[in-house]
């Protein structure tokens, strides 16, 4: 694991974007065992293609006009506990990291796995959430 104060910017660059930290299982029982509602969770993690693609990607797809009903975040290889728990919800997909999952009423209804965000741009893997904001919380919002 690395050092705490290492990670401050790489936690920062989502918080600073309104994606809330969850840093222990029952934090993430808490927010993805209610089952309500539309949730963004990403899998933030140090590898550089969270750096240079996924968090910047997650960034730019918050500046869209429709959003997730709450947006949070677990820390691969860091916040372990709550890590392991997000990926429970995750049902038919292997951990990966980084990665982001859209949940509606607690369905996973869209996954962002690391092979989906590796060697992409930011613009595009954000095109790739927005739509999906598009498809799945704009159903929400009228379900």
């Amino acid at each position: 694991m690395y050092p705490d104060l290492m990670l401050i910017p790489m936690r920062e660059e989502l918080t600073r974007a309104g994606v809330e930290e969850l840093r222990s299982a029952s934090e993430v029982d808490a927010v993805l065992g209610r089952k309500q509602g539309t949730l963004l969770v990403v899998v933030n993690s140090v590898c550089g293609c969270a750096a240079g693609r996924m968090r910047p990607a997650v960034r730019m797809a918050m500046e869209h006009g429709t959003q997730p009903g709450r947006k949070v975040s677990v820390f691969a290889g860091q916040d372990r506990e709550a890590t392991e728990r997000a990926r429970s919800y995750f049902t038919g997909y292997a951990p990966s990291s980084p990665s982001v999952a859209l949940l509606r009423n607690g369905e996973l209804v869209f996954m962002l796995e690391r092979s989906d965000i590796e060697g992409r741009d930011a613009e595009d893997i954000a095109a790739d959430l927005t739509g999906a904001f598009d498809r799945h919380c704009t159903l929400a919002a009228t379900s």
